[in-house]
């Protein structure tokens, strides 16, 4: 079984707005809910988790019903910080979970995530035993110790841009947390960080310019332009 796991339980302080950015609507729909259905709609996900916020369960729930998200079994209250919030997840449902069975974690506030994104996560994750969605780095990239001048710059070459979904082995990923617990790693939000921290390395899949990280009002303006952008005909 392959399980979508869904992160909404951020405050979306960085909005600046009186609701959580992922319950925005945009054009009548909330953004969890355009999440949701790329994963309602694409026929190698078999079930949807959703951690959000406490006080918002219900609100996701009536949403998830209005707009007929089948897939959606549970939702789950999020915790202090986006590890946690992860770790609340998977043990809503471990119980039954098998060996075999699949976690693909993304961000409840990335609406933009394609079929073939998805797709490509899933298929990395047969090959390799995980995946994690990147993109090529292609500005140029400065250090700086003081914040407002550099002559040291990184080789773009070898940088990647993470975002999500990432896809593990349920239980590879269910005691890769209780390990982290162990060690004293207690607020790593993206599981692939948390996996370098383990020593695990990651493999990357396809991700997109358009799987977008909602998380200011720019973003949510560029999310609204994608949305009424239809590609022209001439480009392949």
């Amino acid at each position: 079984m392959n399980i979508a796991l869904l992160t909404a339980a951020g405050n979306g302080t960085r909005m600046h707005q009186d609701i959580p950015k992922q319950f925005i609507h945009v054009d009548n729909k909330p953004v969890i809910i355009y999440t949701m259905e790329a994963f309602q709609n694409h026929p190698g996900i078999d079930e949807i988790v959703v951690v959000t916020l406490e006080s918002w369960t219900e609100v996701l729930m009536a949403y998830a019903k209005q707009f007929n998200i089948t897939k959606l079994k549970t939702v789950v209250p999020g915790g202090k910080t986006g590890q946690e919030s992860i770790r609340n997840g998977l043990e809503a449902i471990k119980d039954r979970m098998g060996e075999k069975d699949v976690i693909m974690i993304h961000d409840g506030n990335r609406p933009m995530v394609s079929a073939e994104v998805i797709s490509d996560s899933l298929a990395t994750y047969v090959k390799y035993g995980n995946a994690v969605a990147v993109i090529p780095c292609t500005e140029v990239v400065f250090e700086s110790d003081n914040k407002i001048s550099s002559c040291v710059s990184t080789n773009r070459e070898k940088l990647f841009r993470t975002q999500t979904p990432h896809t593990y082995n349920f239980f590879d990923l269910y005691h890769a947390h209780l390990e982290a617990e162990k060690k004293g790693i207690e607020n790593t939000a993206a599981s692939c960080m948390l996996m370098k921290e383990l020593g695990r390395e990651s493999y990357f899949s396809k991700g997109s310019e358009e799987n977008l990280k909602i998380t200011t009002l720019d973003d949510l303006k560029i999310f609204k332009a994608l949305l009424h952008t239809k590609q022209e005909s001439w480009i392949k």
